[in-house]
Parts: C-alpha cells; sequence; structure tokens
C-alpha cells in the first residue's frame, strides 16, 4: 500500500555558485510544501538518484551547448531519478508504478507524465540500474569507438560511472586487451581483479604515455575517451594505424566546472595514420538506446556484467555525495538513497 502523503518534504537547494572546490555549503536543504499535482502531472516519491560530474557544470549558471538546463539558484538541482508513483488523478500511470524521471534533489516531485518513464523489469532486473550511465558507455565502445573483435581498448576514467560500463561492454563486443585509467593504485586493483582489466595507467606516477606504451606495446586500436587532456593526447601518441577514438566526456574540465577540455593535436599524424575522432552526443543516438538497454539488462541477468556504484543513505547527504564523485572517492556511479 502507498504511504500517505505528508504536506511538506525536503529539497536541496543551490544557494550560491562556487567559484573554485565544491562544498556542501554551497547548498541548503530545506523544507517546503508537497507540490501539488497539474494536468497531465502525477506526484512521484522520490526513491533514488543519481549524481555525476556534468551537475558541477550546470552549478555555472551557464552551459553553452550541452542539452541540459543550468542550475538555479533557490531551486533544487536536476537529476535522473527513481520514483514511486503516489498520485496519478490522469490515469496515464498508476499509484505504485516505479518511474524515472528528471527533478531529483527533492521527496517529492510533480512530474509531468510525457517524462515519466514506467520502469520495466523485465528489461532491466534491478531497477537502480536505470540510473546507470550504461548507455552513455555503450553508445560510445558501439557507435563512437566501434568497438571490434581483437580490439585493444583504453578507457578512460575507467573507474567511474562511465568508465565501468565502458570497459565491461567492450570485453563484451571482442576486445582482448583491456587498459583503464584511475586515479589510485586501489581503483587500478579493483579494475583488474573485478571487472577484467588487463592493465591500468595510473594518474600522477609515470608519465601517461610512457605507463601507456608499457601496457599496450603493439599500440592501441580504440579509446574511450571520458577524460580529455592530458590522457587523450598520450592515447594518441600511442594508437595505431586506423585507430577510432570516441570522445564521450570531458572530466579534466568538468571536475573544475567547465566543459571544455582543450588539447594540442597533431592533425597531420592523425590524417597520416587515418585516425579517427569522433565525438558522441547521446542525444543524437536516441534510436539505438532500446538495443543498449537490452545487451545491458542481458548482462545483468546473466552475470557477464555487473553495475558498480556507491549508495549514499539520505537526501541531505546529496551534496557530500556529488563532491566525493568529483574528488574521485567512489567507484562506478554515485547513488543517493532517500
Amino acid at each position: 500500500m502507498t504511504a500517505a502523503v505528508p504536506t511538506t518534504h525536503r529539497e536541496v537547494w543551490l544557494r550560491t555558485r562556487p567559484d573554485g572546490p565544491l562544498g556542501t555549503d554551497h547548498f541548503e536543504v530545506v523544507r517546503v510544501p508537497v507540490p501539488e499535482v497539474g494536468a497531465g502531472q502525477v506526484l512521484v516519491r522520490n526513491r533514488l538518484m543519481s549524481v555525476t560530474a556534468v551537475m558541477r557544470t550546470l552549478m555555472r549558471g551557464d552551459a553553452p551547448g550541452l542539452p541540459i538546463p543550468v542550475a538555479e539558484l533557490g531551486e533544487p538541482m536536476q537529476a535522473a531519478t527513481l520514483g514511486e508513483v503516489v498520485s496519478a488523478p490522469g490515469g496515464e500511470l498508476s499509484p505504485g508504478d516505479l518511474v524515472t524521471h528528471g527533478r531529483g534533489w527533492r521527496e517529492y516531485a510533480a512530474v509531468d507524465v510525457a517524462q515519466a518513464q514506467r520502469v520495466d523489469p523485465s528489461v532491466l532486473p534491478d531497477p537502480a540500474a536505470y540510473l546507470s550511465q550504461a548507455m552513455t558507455a555503450w553508445l560510445g565502445v558501439v557507435r563512437g569507438a566501434e568497438v571490434r573483435s581483437g580490439d585493444t581498448v583504453f578507457v578512460t576514467g575507467a573507474a567511474g560511472g562511465v568508465g565501468t560500463m565502458a570497459g565491461q561492454f567492450a570485453r563484451l563486443r571482442g576486445a582482448v586487451r583491456l587498459i583503464g585509467s584511475t586515479g589510485s593504485r586501489l581503483k587500478g586493483k579493483y579494475l583488474v581483479e573485478e571487472l577484467g582489466y588487463d592493465a591500468v595507467v595510473v594518474r600522477g606516477g609515470a608519465p601517461i604515455e610512457e605507463q601507456l606504451r608499457e601496457a599496450a606495446p603493439d599500440g592501441l586500436d580504440v579509446v574511450f575517451d571520458n577524460v580529455g587532456g592530458e590522457q587523450l593526447v598520450a592515447a594518441l601518441a600511442v594508437a595505431r594505424r586506423g585507430a577510432r577514438i570516441g570522445l564521450v566526456g570531458a572530466l579534466s574540465g568538468q571536475v573544475g566546472g567547465g566543459f571544455a577540455a582543450p588539447v594540442g593535436i597533431d592533425t597531420g599524424s592523425l590524417i597520416l595514420r587515418g585516425i579517427t575522432l569522433r565525438g558522441m552526443s547521446g542525444a543524437d543516438h536516441l534510436d539505438a538506446i532500446p538495443e543498449g538497454l537490452r545487451e545491458f539488462g542481458r548482462g545483468l541477468r546473466e552475470g557477464t556484467i555487473v553495475f558498480p556504484h556507491a549508495r549514499l543513505s539520505g537526501i541531505e547527504q546529496a551534496p557530500r555525495a556529488l563532491r566525493e564523485l568529483l574528488e574521485g572517492r567512489h567507484t562506478g556511479a554515485v547513488l543517493v538513497e532517500l
């Protein structure tokens, strides 16, 4: 039975825009009336919400080119969220239905029916997996980098929410050697022992290019780049003739609040080696999502894919979760349980 709806609930508001490292003091937990449901809406009790690096970029107040609304002062952040419908006056959905939507950082949300996606347990057996970044990873592997059987693949940011999924998809697509970059030896150990990576490159150790050449003495066929910066430059230097580079993220810029990750590229060398660079925006490949979800769900059911993630409990932990994500303290996706 669905619990009674209270008159008030908690939201986490953005109070100030950070100029430098993100702190929990940039946010405030407030208690406000539970929203009223308008025409064509449902009331959702949020249960689980995701925290992602792009949220730091949106906090700047301007995000040119990104197809996501910026974060507004005095309002909750937006985040992919899983919740239970508690009131559905229009009849399109029913109380008790689990749905995903984008109105996170609050305990209750009035959601347009068109923006509420009913969770189908026959597709993904774990509802939390609907908040994974698996589809970003799948699109980058399949359409961005076009991983093929026999490839040697380098995944940058391999221990994050996207990277942990990208390596698994690359292996399922036939990669024979898998190399990942990460920020600590402990995470590197996890990549090798738990996710099947063959080698890791650790930031802060020897130069990235030097580590890559040791890990891939015959060069790289594929680069799944989620970081940019020095790691992309090193990967291009080690790439073999005909290599495919999928540009999926820009973490080297996002952790500071931006999205740009400029690098110096020798275009002449890329031309002579026939290397392909392809930028990937999920909004351009929505037609591929159903196939990706089916492959993801099949892997979860068969045990050939896992969904690495950390969970912090309580809506008041959302600011801390975002800060720790940006500081690289977690492996896999970061979720907040309400």
